[in-house]
């Protein structure tokens, strides 16, 4: 799993915006995930895709420097990241299921904090809420609620311009859309594939929908059991899967029509 997700280092030698080597982390309960050889190219959107339990949170965790590997590297643009590299973790937004907004904190406060925290100027952090709305599609009113006044569709707005607020070089989605309902869910994906077109940013998205991940990427990692099991486009996974386990997690996946192998 050495090679960069669509395509290995660029033109110029530059290096993956995040890669892993050989990178593994082992939990109290005695579950491993890795190791794990990733890279991801420059200006990509990958879908992490995989049952539960496949360490596909784990994974991104690392690459975030909240959780550090017990053996192997995590590198952002070629350099080494840890839990102390504030400065580099600042560069990569998160953004989780619901939004992870502070219930005491209006949804501009909770847009707000960090560059609120970093000492940014009043007028700075107006103009990029008001930036970042309207690519949110969320107006002033939404914006003076609480949490617990949101919808769901709402929140995870609210939760998308927090990342987005120091214009990080990635963004990593874990399950951002899991728990919206049906018509929720389908508009926020138009608007977030736009987003992602728009900005140009590294993308690495995290989902149990294998329709959602195709709709959002070309190139899927498909994890099992803490190991990346295949990656690769879904026509190069259905037409050389790397193992059983990897056309019976394509099939038993809903609303995704595939074609019936040969």
């Amino acid at each position: 799993m050495e090679r960069a997700a669509d395509g290995d280092r660029g033109a110029g030698g530059v290096a993956p915006a995040l890669e892993l080597r050989a990178a593994w982390k082992r939990h109290r309960e005695g579950v491993t995930v890795g190791p794990v050889s990733l890279a991801v190219g420059e200006g990509t959107t990958v879908a992490l895709v995989g049952p539960s339990g496949a360490g596909k949170s784990t994974l991104l965790r690392m690459l975030l420097g909240l959780a550090r590997p017990d053996g192997g590297e995590v590198l952002f643009q070629g350099r080494p990241i840890g839990p102390a590299d504030d400065a580099l973790r600042r560069r990569i937004g998160y953004v989780v299921q619901g939004g992870g907004l502070f219930p005491h904190l209006t949804a501009r406060d909770n847009a707000a904090l960090v560059a609120r925290h970093l000492g940014w100027p009043r007028e700075r952090v107006a103009a990029r809420v008001r930036e970042l709305a309207g690519l949110a599609r969320l107006d002033d009113d939404a914006l003076a609620r609480y949490p617990g006044q949101l919808s769901g569709g709402q929140a995870q707005r609210v939760g998308l311009m927090r990342a987005l607020m120091l214009d990080p070089a990635v963004l990593l989605l874990d399950e951002p859309l899991g728990a919206l309902d049906p018509l929720t869910r389908a508009d926020l994906q138009g608007d977030l594939e736009g987003v992602f077109a728009g900005l140009r940013k590294t993308v690495l998205l995290v989902t149990h929908d294998l329709a959602e991940a195709v709709f959002f990427a070309r190139h899927l990692v498909l994890m099992r059991d803490g190991r990346v099991l295949q990656e690769g486009a879904l026509p190069e996974l259905l037409a050389a899967p790397a193992d059983p386990f990897v056309i019976r997690f394509l099939r038993a996946q809903r609303g995704l029509s595939l074609p019936e192998p040969r």
